[in-house]
C-alpha cells in the first residue's frame, strides 16, 4: 500500500486518473457501438426474414398442379384476383412448372429452416424512378443478399437521388439515396421486384455497408481482370430509306431531357455493376470462352462480370389493379363480347382487351432460378432492337416497345428501330411519329412501298448503329434480364446466333404463360417449322440443366440477336425470298453450315401473342408466295434432299410453267464462297434425330401373282427368280414417286397400256406411281399418276408388263419392295 500511495503522489495521481477515465471511456464506446450494430442487425434480420417469408409463400405455391392442353408447349400461370377493391394488395399465386424450381432446392430448403424459426408478417411497396435514369444496387434498391433464394426478381427502382455519402465503418462509404414516395402496391411474393417506400432505413445503410465486408470476404471473382470498358466508335451509315424526323428530346412531361446527365449516370451504373457482381458465389461465366469459339470471339478482351441486371423501370406508377397487371388473365364482362368479336379481325386476338391493359404492365419473372445469378461480362456489345410491322395494333406496337425500354440496361440498348412496312391506319402515322419522340432512342424507318417481312427487316438493318442487330416481332413482351444473356453468347462467339425462349402471351385473355423447358425449334417434312422436347437421351448424356443454352436446328425466325458483320458475311437473307415464309429456314441452314450456330438461351425470355391466322396482306398470293420461297431454299441449301421437300406435296413446283422461283446463282456462288458444309454435314451432326431417308422405299420389286422379281437388263425389263445379290433386280421408289433404277424411270408408253424405260425427269407427272400411299385396299398396287382413272402396273402372265384398270384383289397388280423407309 505504501508503494501504490508514493506513486499515486503528484504527477502520478494525475496518470492514474487519465487511465482509468481511458478504460471506462473505451468500455462505454464498445459498449454504445454493440447496441448500434444489434440495432442494425436486427433490423436486416427482419427484413431478410420478412422477404425470405413471401418468397417461401410463393414457391409454396409454384409446386402446385398446372393446367395442359395448350397448342402450343406453354403451361398456363393461373392467377387468384381479389376482386374486392379496396381490400388490400392482390393475392397472386403463380403455378410455374416445377422444373423451372429445381435448381433452387438447396435454397428452399434454407428458407425454411430459417422460417421455421421465426414467423414474421411483411408489406411490399413500390416506388417509381425518374424518367430517364436507372439505378443498380448504388443509389436505388439494396442489392440481394447473399443468402436469399436464387429467384431475383425484377427490380422497380424509382424515383432515387444520391446523398453526400455517409461514413459507416472506417474503410466503408455507402451512398444512401432519398427515394421519393410514388407509392403502388403489389401482390404478395414481389419483394424483390421493387424498391422500398420512403427514405432508406438505418437497417438498408446497414445490409449495404454489409455486402461490402461480405465482398471482401467471399470474392470469388478477383481472378477477372478489371480493365476499362472497350470504346466501340460507330461509324456513321447512309440511311437508303426514309427515316422519320423527331422533335427535340422530351421526357413525357414535355420537359428537355438532359443528355450528358443520362449518359454519367449509365457510366456510374455500369462501375457500380462491376461492383455488385462480386456477390454471387458461382460465377456462370467462364473466364475464357469454350475452345470452340477461341477464333470467333470479338476480340481478345480482358474484363470484369457483373451479375445480370434484373431492371423493370416504369414512367409512372403502375396501377396494380388494372387488367392483365402482372401477366394475369383478363376478362371483359359479357355485355362487351360483341365488342371483342368485332375487333378480333384487326390482329387475330383480343384487341378490344389488349387496348384496355397497360402498356407498360409488369409480367411474372419465369426464369430458372440460377439466371438471377448468373454473370455475364460488363463489356457486351450494343444492339438496335429492330421491330418491323405493318398495321399493328397500337397497344400491343406501345406495350412491344416499353418492354424493351423498360427491361433492357440502357448502355447495351443502342437504339430501336421501328420499320414501318406501308401501313395504312392514320393512328401509325403522325401519331406513331409524336408518341415515340418522347424517346430518344427510338426512331421511325418508313417504307414508300410494301415490301414484306423480309426487305423491311434488310431495311432496319441498313441503319441500324449497334454492334449486335436483335430483330423482334411487334407484339411481344420482353421479360425481366432478357437482353444480356443473348449479347454474352455474341460477346463469347460471334458466330453464335442466340434466340430468346419464346413464352406465350394468350390471344384470348392476354395472360402470359410460360413454355415446357428444353424445347428446341425443329422442322418436318416438306420445311414446315415446329416446337420439340429435346431427347432425354440427350440431356443425360450432356449432363444439362436448366439454364444451359439449348442448340436449336432451326430458329423461329421472329426473334434472335446476331453479329451484325457476321449477318452481312452470311449474305443476309436471301434478297429473292418474297413478302414472309421460308426465311426462317434459309438463315438457319445459312448459320450451321457456315460454321455458326444457333442457340436458345433459357435465361432470356421474351411473350409473345401467337395467333390462329396471319393476319396480314400478301401483295401477291399468299400460298404461292410461301412455295417460292421455300423452293428457293430447298434449291439452294438442301442437296439431294431436295426431293423430300418436293416429294411431300410440292411435285407441281418442278414444272418451271406453273412458278418462277427466280435466279438463284448469286445464292449458289455464296454458299461456295462461305466454304458451306453439305445437308447432309447438317442432318448428321445438327439434327441427328430427324429422318431423312433418301428413298422411300428399295431393294427387290416382288410380284404376288407370279411370285418373281422384277429385272432390268440390257435395256428392258423382265421377271427372274427373287435374288438379292443381283443388282439388276435392285429399285428405287423415290419421293418423286419414281420406280427407278440409276437414271431409268418405268414410264407408260404413248399413253397405252405398254411400259418403256426413259430418263427420269421429275417434272414430268406421266414418270409418277403412287404406291403405299394410303392403307386402302390400292396400297400394295403401282397406281399411274398421269391418268385421270386408275390404271395399276400389271404382271402378265407371259412374263411382260402392261397397264390394266386396277383391281382391288388381283394378286398380279400388287407389288413389295424389299425395304420401306417411308
Amino acid at each position: 500500500m505504501m508503494k501504490i500511495r508514493r506513486y499515486l503522489r503528484g504527477s502520478g495521481r494525475v496518470l492514474a486518473f487519465v487511465f482509468i477515465a481511458s478504460v471506462i471511456w473505451l468500455l462505454l464506446d464498445m459498449a454504445a457501438l454493440r447496441l448500434s450494430i444489434n440495432d442494425g442487425n436486427s433490423q436486416l434480420l427482419k427484413d431478410q426474414i420478412i422477404k425470405e417469408r413471401e418468397v417461401f409463400k410463393q414457391q409454396n405455391r409454384v409446386t402446385q398442379g398446372m393446367r395442359r392442353g395448350f397448342k402450343h408447349p406453354v403451361q398456363r400461370l393461373d392467377f387468384a384476383v381479389t376482386h374486392a377493391a379496396g381490400k388490400g394488395p392482390l393475392d397472386v399465386s403463380l403455378k410455374l412448372a416445377q422444373v423451372y424450381r429445381q435448381g433452387g432446392k438447396k435454397q428452399d430448403q434454407m428458407v425454411r429452416d430459417k422460417i421455421s424459426l421465426h414467423h414474421q408478417e411483411g408489406k411490399v411497396h413500390v416506388t417509381e424512378p425518374p424518367k430517364n435514369v436507372v439505378n443498380e444496387h448504388k443509389g436505388g434498391a439494396a442489392p440481394p443478399k447473399q443468402d436469399a433464394p436464387a429467384k431475383n426478381k425484377a427490380v422497380d427502382l424509382n424515383g432515387t437521388k444520391l446523398e453526400k455519402s455517409k461514413v459507416i465503418d472506417d474503410s466503408i462509404k455507402v451512398k444512401l439515396p432519398v427515394v421519393v414516395p410514388n407509392i403502388t402496391q403489389v401482390p404478395p411474393g414481389k419483394e424483390n421486384k421493387h424498391a422500398k417506400k420512403g427514405p432508406i432505413k438505418s437497417g438498408d445503410a446497414v445490409q449495404n455497408a454489409q455486402d461490402k465486408i461480405d465482398l471482401k470476404k467471399d470474392e470469388k471473382v478477383k481472378d477477372e481482370p478489371k480493365t476499362k470498358k472497350e470504346s466501340r466508335p460507330q461509324a456513321e451509315e447512309p440511311h437508303p430509306v426514309k427515316v422519320t424526323s423527331k422533335p427535340p428530346n422530351k421526357d413525357v412531361k414535355g420537359k428537355e431531357v438532359n443528355k450528358k446527365i443520362e449518359d454519367k449516370h449509365i457510366k456510374a451504373t455500369a462501375k457500380s455493376d462491376v461492383k455488385a457482381a462480386k456477390e454471387t458465389p458461382k460465377p456462370a461465366v467462364k473466364a475464357k470462352a469454350e475452345e470452340d469459339t477461341k477464333d470467333n470471339s470479338i476480340g481478345v478482351r480482358k474484363t470484369g462480370v457483373h451479375k445480370v441486371l434484373s431492371l423493370d423501370v416504369t414512367n409512372a406508377p403502375r396501377n396494380a389493379r388494372a387488367k392483365g397487371q402482372f401477366g394475369q388473365a383478363a376478362r371483359v364482362a359479357s355485355s362487351e363480347d360483341a365488342e371483342v368479336r368485332k375487333r378480333w379481325d384487326e390482329g387475330h386476338f383480343n384487341v378490344y382487351l389488349s387496348d384496355q391493359i397497360p402498356v407498360d404492365r409488369a409480367i411474372p419473372d419465369t426464369r430458372p432460378d440460377m439466371c438471377a445469378q448468373n454473370l455475364v461480362h460488363d463489356n457486351l456489345p450494343s444492339t438496335s432492337v429492330i421491330f418491323c410491322f405493318v398495321d399493328e395494333v397500337w397497344s400491343t406496337l406501345l406495350r412491344s416497345v416499353h418492354s424493351v425500354l423498360n427491361r433492357s440496361p440502357p448502355h447495351l440498348l443502342k437504339e430501336i428501330i421501328l420499320v414501318d412496312d406501308f401501313s395504312t391506319k392514320e393512328k401509325l402515322k403522325k401519331p406513331l411519329d409524336e408518341y415515340m419522340s418522347q424517346f430518344p432512342k427510338v426512331r421511325i424507318v418508313r417504307l414508300k412501298e410494301r415490301q414484306g417481312l423480309i426487305r423491311a427487316r434488310l431495311a432496319g438493318a441498313a441503319v441500324a448503329q449497334g454492334e449486335v442487330l436483335t430483330f423482334l416481332d411487334s407484339h411481344v413482351e420482353c421479360n425481366v434480364g432478357w437482353l444480356e444473356p443473348l449479347l454474352e453468347r455474341v460477346y463469347l462467339d460471334r458466330k453464335k446466333v442466340p434466340c430468346p425462349v419464346i413464352e406465350v402471351i394468350s390471344d384470348k385473355d392476354m395472360s402470359y404463360m410460360l413454355v415446357d423447358n428444353f424445347q428446341r425449334g425443329i422442322f418436318k417434312w416438306p420445311l414446315v417449322f415446329g416446337w420439340s422436347a429435346l431427347p432425354d437421351d440427350y440431356i443425360q448424356k450432356n449432363k444439362m440443366t436448366i439454364s444451359d443454352p439449348i442448340r436449336c436446328p432451326v430458329m423461329a425466325g421472329g426473334l434472335f440477336s446476331i453479329d451484325k458483320k457476321y449477318f452481312y458475311e452470311l449474305g443476309a437473307y436471301d434478297p429473292g425470298l418474297d413478302v414472309w415464309g421460308g426465311e426462317n429456314m434459309e438463315i438457319s441452314f445459312k448459320i450451321w453450315m457456315c460454321g455458326g450456330e444457333i442457340e436458345i438461351i433459357p435465361c432470356s425470355r421474351v411473350g409473345h401473342i401467337f395467333r390462329g391466322q396471319n393476319p396480314y396482306k400478301f401483295p401477291k398470293d399468299r400460298q404461292k408466295t410461301v412455295e417460292r420461297n421455300l423452293a428457293r431454299v430447298a434449291e439452294v441449301w438442301l442437296d439431294e434432299y431436295k426431293d423430300l421437300f418436293y416429294g411431300h406435296g410440292y411435285h407441281h413446283l418442278l414444272d418451271k410453267k406453273t412458278i418462277d422461283i427466280g435466279n438463284l446463282t448469286e445464292q449458289i456462288e455464296l454458299r461456295k464462297k462461305l466454304q458451306c458444309k453439305s445437308f447432309k454435314w447438317y442432318l448428321d451432326n445438327v439434327y441427328p434425330d430427324m429422318n431423312a431417308p433418301l428413298v422411300k422405299a428399295e431393294g427387290l420389286v416382288f410380284n404376288r401373282g407370279l411370285r418373281k422379281c422384277l429385272s432390268l437388263q440390257k435395256g428392258s425389263l423382265s421377271f427372274e427368280t427373287c435374288d438379292l445379290s443381283k443388282q439388276s433386280q435392285h429399285f428405287n421408289y423415290t419421293w418423286m414417286r419414281h420406280v427407278r433404277q440409276q437414271d431409268l424411270c418405268i414410264t407408260p408408253h404413248n399413253q397405252g397400256s405398254s411400259l418403256a424405260l426413259q430418263v427420269c425427269d421429275n417434272a414430268k407427272s406421266d414418270h409418277r406411281w403412287f404406291h403405299k400411299s394410303s392403307k386402302a385396299a390400292l396400297a400394295e398396287h403401282l397406281i399411274a399418276e398421269f391418268v385421270s382413272h386408275h390404271m395399276c402396273l400389271e404382271a402378265g402372265a407371259d412374263g411382260t408388263l402392261i397397264l390394266n384398270p386396277c383391281e382391288t384383289m388381283s394378286a398380279f397388280q400388287k407389288w413389295q419392295f424389299t425395304n420401306y423407309h417411308a
